[in-house]
């Protein structure tokens, strides 16, 4: 039986030159009294299209590590309560978008009420869709990502402006263009080839190679633009294809590439941005024949484990091609490390280890071994 499931965001606003706009409308969509979440890097982004349009801000929370650590959740928290904060304006990637998630869910826990979140979004990873956010767990002796799903705590709204990611360093805009192919493909994991995540994922991944393929090597975005080599309609397009890859959460569930992923981020702290690059090519031909024949969605011309290859040959020689580490060495990455890796992905994610078929525990050492 097939289901869909739908979360509860209200309104996403998309296109060039919207930004500014859909800020000083924010009352319109019940967004009073926001904080924002970010980070220095974006200073200038904030200080251009948030401040001289949001009138009623309360407030800024500006100290938001990587792999959203528990204690800059708890400062987040605190950040919101003395402020008297009512909804939480979140201007950054997926550790911006997590720790806002956190902070709403567990303003929920603690005084009863969720904060509405708008998401500003400059990666492409596409969390601003989801009800999915990670906290890394630091008291303990060995650092852990865990994970929540928590529906109500999905973005209220959401913008998507090429403004957003003009300035995003050229590493991590195009390494979270792969995160997001990795979205759409895991999210086939457990649905079918005529689910509307399936269609949606499809169109996604398209976008996104559409793009990437012709992306220019080297040069940071803004060079890139003032020469012509790619335009603002470009960057609409891969944050469009963002979304699609994204576009039912709530229905799908994730698999090895991002648990191999929590772990090398949350407990080693690998870029969570790059881990995608090293892990999905590998990932989508060791689970072949879990997925079967569901991977033809992305190319249609192949059948089952030529499929998977041909989308997993993809993804690596794009990877490779915009210059992005494909490898764990590429990242100085302890290989003495791969073992606890191992022991993480078994104790905590065994569904996900299982997508690998039998003699799991050979296969997923062999696994990371070629990632390393």
């Amino acid at each position: 039986m097939e289901k869909l499931d739908f979360l509860p965001q209200e309104k996403v606003i998309w296109g060039r030159q919207v930004l500014s706009d859909a800020m000083a409308s924010l009352a319109r969509y019940g967004i009073e009294k926001p904080i924002v979440f970010s980070v220095g890097p974006l200073n200038d982004l904030r200080r251009a299209f948030v401040e001289p349009y949001v009138k009623d801000a309360v407030g800024e929370f500006l100290d938001l590590p990587p792999h959203v650590p528990d204690f800059a959740v708890r400062l987040g928290m605190q950040a919101c309560e003395e402020s008297g904060a009512r909804s939480i304006i979140a201007l950054g990637g997926g550790s911006v978008l997590d720790a806002a998630k956190a902070v709403s869910h567990f303003h929920q826990v603690k005084h009863g009420s969720f904060l509405p979140i708008v998401a500003l979004p400059t990666t492409l990873s596409g969390s601003e869709f989801s009800h999915y956010f990670g906290v890394t767990e630091t008291l303990s002796s060995v650092k852990f990502k865990r994970s929540y799903a928590v529906r109500e705590i999905a973005p209220k709204l959401v913008v998507i402006d090429p403004e957003l990611i003009r300035g995003t360093p050229r590493v991590l805009l195009l390494s979270s263009a792969i995160k997001g192919i990795d979205h759409a493909v895991e999210g086939m994991r457990l649905v079918g080839a005529d689910h509307p995540h399936a269609i949606m994922a499809a169109s996604g991944v398209r976008r996104f190679l559409d793009v990437l393929n012709m992306w220019p090597a080297e040069i940071v975005t803004e060079t890139a633009l003032e020469a012509n080599l790619v335009s603002l309609d470009d960057l609409l397009q891969l944050q469009l294809a963002a979304w699609q890859s994204y576009f039912f959460p709530a229905s799908v569930v994730y698999g090895l590439s991002h648990r191999i992923g929590h772990i090398l981020g949350g407990t080693f702290g690998v870029p969570h941005s790059l881990t995608s690059c090293m892990t999905l090519g590998p990932v989508i031909s060791a689970c072949a024949a879990f997925y079967g024949e569901k991977l033809r969605i992305f190319n249609d011309a192949a059948t089952g484990r030529e499929a998977a290859n041909l989308l997993s040959g993809d993804v690596q020689t794009t990877v490779k091609r915009l210059g992005l580490p494909s490898r764990l060495r590429e990242v100085e990455f302890d290989r003495g490390n791969l073992s606890k890796v191992r022991d993480l992905l078994i104790e905590n994610y065994p569904r996900e280890v299982a997508d690998l078929g039998g003699d799991t525990e050979q296969k997923l050492a062999s696994l990371l071994d070629g990632i390393w």
